[in-house]
């Protein structure tokens, strides 16, 4: 399975993209502002807690989250950043360098019905992952928003 994250509508506080799951449209995305410096070790442009992961490729398995007291997909191997899960949330204040998933742009910085999104992406990853097949993640830069980049749109 291939999860595509395309980031298309930065803001000073946050982050929101659009998830897809093999091409199709699934959900919109929330992270943290991103401040990836092209070229520049993460340490140098890294603030904890408050900063999206970079551009890349990445695994996604799917194991015990202490701080949430259940199972959540976590991206492997995130280069200066560790414990990248995949959760639900509303808002920039519920990243902390995660991505958040929901159904609606809510605000510039909040994400709706963030927990259907999420009950809805968690069982496809869940199998997927069952059925032996290698999840990833493409996380891309900002990009401008095209038309067709609303789910469902």
């Amino acid at each position: 399975m291939n999860l595509l994250l395309r980031r298309f509508w930065p803001h000073e506080k946050a982050t929101q993209g659009v998830l897809y799951i093999d091409g199709a449209t699934e959900c919109f995305t929330l992270e943290d502002p991103v401040r990836e410096v092209e070229g520049q070790p993460v340490e140098t442009w890294k603030i904890a807690g408050d900063t999206a992961i970079p551009v890349g490729t990445y695994q996604v398995v799917i194991d015990w989250s202490n701080r949430f007291q259940r199972e959540l997909p976590r991206l492997v191997e995130v280069p200066g950043f560790t414990g990248i899960r995949i959760h639900p949330g509303n808002t920039a204040f519920d990243t902390h360098g995660c991505i958040l998933v929901g159904e609606i742009r809510a605000t510039e910085i909040t994400l709706g019905t963030s927990k259907l999104a999420f009950d809805t992406l968690f069982p496809k990853i869940h199998a997927a992952i069952a059925k032996g097949e290698t999840v990833t993640i493409a996380v891309q830069k900002v990009n401008e928003a095209p038309d067709d980049a609303w789910p469902g749109g």
